[in-house]
């Protein structure tokens, strides 16, 4: 089925009505694919009380949502008793039509993802919004975060093939006078160690290929972050099977101690 198409009239006209809140939500959706309510109003309701900005965020949402421009997830966060504060938003056709003012690109189709894909891209929604609340504190500057498919990496294998590498996440960070790069892998446990193995072959078969170094200057260190320790043990253990020159690419840590490993102060996860 072909997304919708609207003319360039009632795009200009929506992009018109977007004040500059509404316009920062749009881009937030259209980087990390899907937000909660609760996400959105830490990144962009930051002001009043608890309970004020709350409702703030929801009156945003629900205007957004009536304007067609995010579609509003049957799932909640957190169950009933969440309300409407565990809404999962993502873009519709209409909105990301709007945010795209340098020409059109392919859209996204809009779907009821299923529930492990969704808590995936959560994860790394989550890992975005703590990057940019590290950035307010002070604690670290946040360079870049690019998120699916903008993070994705295309070369050619050693047998000549054309290799498409697909992270979770690009991050940088500074923090001093240091920058530090990482590539994302946000493990949920759903995946069985020969994928993992070939994940991790593959950024390899990137990192001797040479590209990300020449025009980057230096290849991002692969953080695996996990739920626990004894997923944590398992990858390590699939690392240290690898070959010995490209151990030292990868790391594992915990989910709950992201920014660690984000900001180069990293705590082991096994």
């Amino acid at each position: 089925m072909r997304p919708p198409r609207f003319t360039a009239a009632r795009l200009e006209g929506e992009r018109r009505r977007l004040s500059e809140r509404d316009h920062t939500v749009l881009a937030s959706l259209d980087k990390v694919r899907i937000l909660t309510l609760r996400q959105l109003q830490r990144l962009h309701v930051a002001d009043g009380s608890p309970a004020a900005r709350t409702r703030r965020a929801q009156l945003l949402l629900t205007r957004l949502h009536k304007r067609g421009l995010v579609v509003r997830f049957a799932r909640t966060i957190g169950g009933v008793r969440a309300g409407s504060s565990g809404y999962v938003y993502g873009l519709t056709g209409l909105g990301q039509a709007v945010i795209e003012t340098d020409g059109p690109h392919r859209r996204r189709h809009i779907w009821e993802a299923k529930p492990y894909f969704q808590d995936h891209l959560l994860a790394v929604a989550e890992l975005y919004v703590h990057t940019v609340e590290e950035h307010g504190r002070g604690a670290a500057e946040l360079i870049g975060f690019d998120a699916e498919p903008v993070c994705w990496r295309h070369f050619t294998g050693p047998g000549g093939e054309l290799v498409v590498l697909k992270p979770d996440a690009y991050v940088r960070l500074g923090v001093g006078d240091f920058e530090h790069s990482r590539f994302i892998e946000v493990d949920m446990g759903t995946e069985g160690m020969p994928t993992i193995q070939k994940k991790s072959q593959r950024y390899i078969d990137y990192w001797r290929s040479g590209m990300e170094q020449q025009f980057r200057g230096v290849f991002p260190k692969v953080v695996w972050l996990v739920k626990d320790t004894a997923r944590g043990e398992r990858i390590s253990q699939v690392i240290r099977k690898l070959s010995a020159d490209a151990q030292g690419l990868f790391e594992v840590g915990l989910l709950s101690q992201a920014t660690n490993h984000l900001k180069g102060t990293r705590g082991a996860a096994a």
